[in-house]
């Protein structure tokens, strides 16, 4: 019985250790576009794509993406998209600091100038300006955008601006003129962009990613390059290739369960000798 209760302990210890190595803030809506559940290596959940809306795709499953351990790179192989403006709906019911998270990865084109979209909140704000994909990362790298927003007093707060609230936040991915929009997965969690876990930094370049902190630096990436191309045709899925999930060298787990393991070796030591 003794010997029960010190392996509960240890394993409440354990998560309470690995969750403050990586520091995420309390998530409180994840969906894997065009795809199934999944739970990350960050602990978030990825709730299955329920959006009637659009296409979902899984071309992306024949590419390794860039930036993302193995498990977890379904989040970025899968997504949706739509010939016309779509959007997800997000319920939030407490005043507090949010970031949303929307993860992308471009899977299809070749070149920057051939999918670009802006993304809306709540029909009103444009948070980002002329989204390339390709322009940011190239082909088969995961790229991941932060938002940070307030709702405070039934009032969205975000660059600046504020709107009424609802008590939804809609997130709009705008039809432009350069082929159709889309997104991999989408998150919201509670707290800063500070709190969020970051991509690892492309290889042999500086880091792309907006710093919202500072300023809202996304009126400098606007992409002004409108053409007459034709929008270029979409494959809605690729070959069966092997399960993402079943794949997976345990590199992400070394540091917290080195970390646990100085943590919880001495406690179990001093709680055998009671």
């Amino acid at each position: 019985m003794a010997d029960g209760r010190i392996l509960h302990l240890i394993c409440l210890l354990a998560l309470a250790t690995i969750q403050s190595v990586y520091g995420i803030g309390e998530v409180i809506f994840a969906v894997n576009c065009g795809g199934s559940a999944h739970t990350d290596l960050n602990g978030v959940h990825y709730q299955a794509d329920y959006n009637t809306v659009g296409i979902s795709s899984d071309f992306g499953l024949q590419l390794s993406i860039n930036r993302v351990p193995t498990p977890d790179q379904v989040l970025y192989q899968t997504e949706r998209y739509h010939s016309e403006t779509f959007s997800y709906d997000i319920p939030i019911k407490e005043d507090d600091d949010y970031v949303l998270i929307l993860k992308f990865s471009e899977v299809y084109f070749t070149g920057s100038n051939m999918k670009v979209f802006d993304v809306r909140l709540n029909s009103r704000h444009i948070v980002i300006k002329g989204l390339d994909i390709y322009q940011k990362v190239g082909k088969g790298t995961a790229h991941d955008e932060y938002i940070p927003f307030k709702i405070s007093q039934k009032s969205l707060f975000v660059n600046d601006e504020s709107s009424p609230f609802k008590g939804v936040l809609t997130v709009e991915f705008v039809k432009g003129h350069l082929d159709n929009p889309k997104v991999n997965a989408i998150v919201v969690m509670k707290g800063q962009v500070a709190d969020v876990p970051k991509l690892a930094t492309l290889a042999g370049a500086e880091e792309s990613e907006q710093d919202f902190e500072d300023d809202d630096d996304n009126e400098d990436t606007v992409s002004k390059t409108e053409t007459s191309k034709p929008p270029h045709s979409r494959k809605l899925s690729g070959p069966a290739v092997a399960n993402p999930y079943s794949v997976d060298d345990g590199s992400s787990y070394v540091v917290p369960i080195a970390i646990a393991v100085g943590v919880f070796v001495p406690t179990v030591f001093f709680l055998c000798r009671l």
